[in-house]
């Protein structure tokens, strides 16, 4: 399907102050699955820029600012086409369809990265937390113990819009029983690599009725490498495995270094007002419907005729579902995570 991404971040204040470099993380990563059609990125004051891959493959604009000025602002536009429409498209390797399993020898070097703890203070409160979906001795299908997982985050935690920056470690996850998509993220991924599995922290956008609205921000979840069938996605503060409707920008193996911009300002530390986000995530090829055909006085008498029950029946029949499907879910608005340190 297509969607147009548009993602505007503005940061006010007080006074002219000076920007230190600026990284942007906001460009989607292509590949078989997304071509972008076309790009647009707008940034105010006057700038330099320059762009690069990091180490994960990820397109980074660097961004100089020469003059001091009170206002910051950028903007991205992006058109793709997304073409990943069914998640559960893979089949994975027989060593790897019960876990626990080991990776081959060959993948291991690359995966290691991916594999190493983020929070060793936390393991043994993580590992505790962890025996509800499996004890060392038990075999369990291992796509099956992923979504137990993904599912129990999405039913059991409180969603909490934060507006601090970086992410929660999975102990205060776990104390407050609430979190941001970020801190659900790293639940999960430190979950997995409690499990031995690799995993990474992904940020990106999400299309859905809440990010068509505008007004949204971007979006984060997990990834797992399951032999087989490569990196797969999933989004703990949905519970669903990411499909056509996630849009992945950058993946790390540190959740701190997938902020869609950082840098910093020198200035009064006083003089920063606000950062405004707005994303608006849309997609441009959904099919109209087709328009009702013309009513006979004839059809509006027999339809008339039709019994009370059945009219309530119907009705009960079009109404809202329990765990409906993802596009039904609103997934609320998040700020994003910006590094912004004053420097006197």
């Amino acid at each position: 399907m297509k969607i147009r991404i548009q993602h505007r971040t503005t940061y006010n204040y007080s006074q002219p102050v000076t920007f230190g470099q600026h990284k942007i993380l906001v460009r989607p990563r292509e590949g078989h699955d997304v071509h972008i059609e076309s790009s647009i990125l707008e940034i105010t004051p006057g700038h330099t820029i320059r762009w690069m891959r990091d180490v994960n493959g990820n397109s980074i604009a660097k961004v100089d600012f020469p003059e001091p000025a009170t206002q910051l602002m950028f903007y991205s536009e992006v058109v793709l086409q997304q073409y990943d429409a069914n998640p559960l498209d893979f089949i994975l390797e027989k060593s790897a369809v019960n876990y626990p399993f080991v990776y081959d020898p060959d993948t291991l070097p690359e995966l290691s990265a991916f594999m190493s703890i983020l929070y060793p203070k936390d393991s043994d409160r993580l590992r505790e937390w962890l025996t509800q979906f499996w004890k060392p001795g038990d075999t369990i299908e291992t796509f099956a113990l992923l979504q137990k997982l993904n599912t129990h985050i999405y039913k059991t935690f409180r969603y909490q819009r934060r507006d601090e920056p970086g992410v929660q470690t999975p102990a205060v996850t776990l104390g407050k029983n609430s979190g941001s998509c970020r801190d659900f993220a790293t639940l999960m991924l430190e979950s997995c690599r409690c499990w031995g599995l690799a995993a990474r922290f992904v940020s990106g956008y999400m299309q859905c009725e809440a990010t068509e609205a505008g007004g949204a921000s971007t979006h984060a979840w997990a990834e797992v490498y399951l032999p087989g069938a490569g990196w797969k996605g999933f989004d703990p503060t949905s519970g669903i495995m990411t499909g056509a409707q996630h849009v992945t920008v950058a993946v790390s193996r540190d959740p701190e270094k997938a902020a869609p911009i950082a840098g910093s300002f020198g200035g009064p530390t006083n003089a920063f007002q606000n950062i405004l986000v707005d994303v608006s995530v849309v997609q441009v090829d959904r099919p109209q419907p087709l328009p009702a055909p013309p009513v006979s006085p004839l059809n509006v008498a027999v339809q008339n005729q039709a019994p009370i029950q059945n009219q309530v029946v119907q009705q009960s029949q079009q109404g809202p579902k329990q765990n409906a499907a993802p596009m039904d879910m609103v997934i609320h608005a998040e700020p994003e995570t910006i590094t912004v340190s004053a420097i006197r």
